[in-house]
Order: C-alpha cells, then structure tokens, then sequence
C-alpha cells in the first residue's frame, strides 16, 4: 500500500467530516485566500478541497501582482472534487474575471454544490486591485442569485452599490441595496466603520455587522478587538460556510463564525507575527 492509499484508507475509516470547498486565490504569504480558508476549515473540522483561481504575489506588506488561470482550469479543479465528494459546504473569494465568474456560476447551477457563500473580494487590504470591472458586474449578475448569503464589507459594499456608508443606517441601506440585487441574504461587515472616527466615538466602538436574510435584519453586536489583520473576511466567511456544512441556520452559523474569528484575531495580536497573521 502506497503512503497515499494508506492516508485515504484512514480518512475512510475516520469519522466522516463535512467536505468544505473553497474557490478563491492563492496568497503565498498564508494570511489570506485559499490558505486561510483551508486553515479554518480544518480548525472547524471540515475535510478541505479548494481550486484556484488567481496566484498573487505578495507577502505582509501589500500585493505586486497576480497571474490569473484560465476558466477551464477552474472548472478542471472542482469537477473532480464533485464526482468524489458529496460537499456540504461551499465558498467563493476571489473571481477574478469574468469568464471565470461565469463558469463557477455554472458550476454551481449544474453539479450539486450547495448554495455559497460569497465572499465579494474587490481590493486587497493594501489597496491593489484584484478582479477586473467585468467581473464586478458578472459576481452581481450571475453569482448574487445563487449565494446563501454574500459577505461585503463596507468598501465592497459601496463599490457594489455606489452608497457612501458611514452609520449603522448606511448599512442597513447597503444590505439592503445587495440584496435587491438578487441576493437571498447579506451579512453586511462593519469592520471599517470606524476608519474615520475619533475621541469618544472610537473609545466606545463596538463590533457591528448586520444580516439582511430576505428581508428580516438582525443586528450582531460583539466587543470590539483593537488589532490589525490581514484575512479576516476570509476566515469570517469560510467559517459561516463550514457551520453552515453542520447544518446550522445561516443565523447561528454567522455567530459561531464571528466568536471564531474573534478568537483568530486576538491570537493574532499576542504572536510574534503582531497581528499580521493567526494561528488557529
């Protein structure tokens, strides 16, 4: 017996885990994309897949660049991982362009991959731009309609509906706005509403995001933790998946996940990597 066909007989063997895939790109740095994704899911004990859809080049400092595949290797990644696997659970990160968002749309509506969820990333934290306008316009034509629930922050939110958001009402207003779009539910980020604040507004800042699930808002509130970090709304929507995968509401699923990431980021502040990275 080979070292591989050791290793698949033992996953056979074990307790079965709930598949969790990921299609986003890949930050060779580790704080972001497919490895942070595949870093959650295993701390939620999920059984990980991903496929790729960008290589970026870049480190804790900012991007330099990306390399984008093609739509059909996309497609090549995940047909396997369907054929194999009964997936549970499902999120998208970065969809670069458009013939790639347009084929994980496909592939969504014709394999039995449940509902995403979407992570809409637009711009990496250090300002780079990483999908092309056309893509933007394909994520809200062909991939909104087919989440469980999209996971905009602010600057995405208001790249994606032209709002300037700068209270809890603007972002009721955004998630709203998204969901209108054709979104089943959007859990709207507030993690950059303070950006701008000052003297006691930020001395009294709290963790805000609010969920709009076809209609009904509720409002997630959660103490706020003062540390910067790269990766958040990637581990904040791969963990709403992967309890998602264990068939929690999307309700409970985004609490659990939001206590998780919490926990993420204050390992974060205390390691050597001063919050530029975690450890889960």
């Amino acid at each position: 017996m080979t070292r591989i066909e050791a290793i698949e007989t033992d996953n056979r063997a074990s307790a079965p885990r709930p598949v969790a895939l990921t299609i986003a790109g890949l930050d060779p740095s580790g704080g972001a994309g497919v490895i942070a994704d595949i870093r959650t899911f295993v701390a939620l004990e999920c059984f990980p897949t991903a496929a790729i859809t960008s290589v970026t080049f870049q480190n804790t400092k900012g991007v330099f660049g990306a390399e984008n595949l093609s739509a059909e290797t996309v497609r090549a990644q995940v047909l396997p991982i369907v054929e194999q696997y009964q997936v549970a659970c499902a999120k998208t990160g970065m969809l670069p362009t458009r013939k790639i968002v347009v084929e994980v749309a496909r592939l969504f509506r014709e394999t039995n991959l449940p509902a995403p969820v979407v992570d809409p990333v637009i711009r990496s934290t250090s300002g780079y731009q990483l999908v092309e306008e056309e893509a933007l316009r394909a994520l809200v034509e062909e991939m909104l309609p087919l989440a469980r629930v999209v996971t905009p922050n602010i600057p995405e939110a208001e790249r994606l509906t032209g709002l300037r958001i700068t209270d809890e009402d603007g972002m009721r207003q955004a998630a709203r706005a998204i969901r209108e779009m054709g979104a089943r539910a959007v859990l709207m980020k507030g993690g950059h509403l303070y950006g701008t604040a000052s003297g006691s507004e930020r001395l009294n800042r709290e963790a805000i995001d609010i969920l709009d699930d076809e209609g009904r808002l509720t409002i997630f509130r959660s103490e706020w933790i003062d540390a910067e970090m790269r990766g958040t709304g990637c581990i904040l929507s791969a963990a709403i998946a992967a309890y998602l995968g264990e068939k929690m509401s999307l309700e409970e699923s985004i609490g659990e996940a939001k206590r998780f990431t919490g926990e993420a980021i204050r390992k974060a502040s205390k390691s050597n990597w001063a919050a530029k990275s975690y450890d889960v």
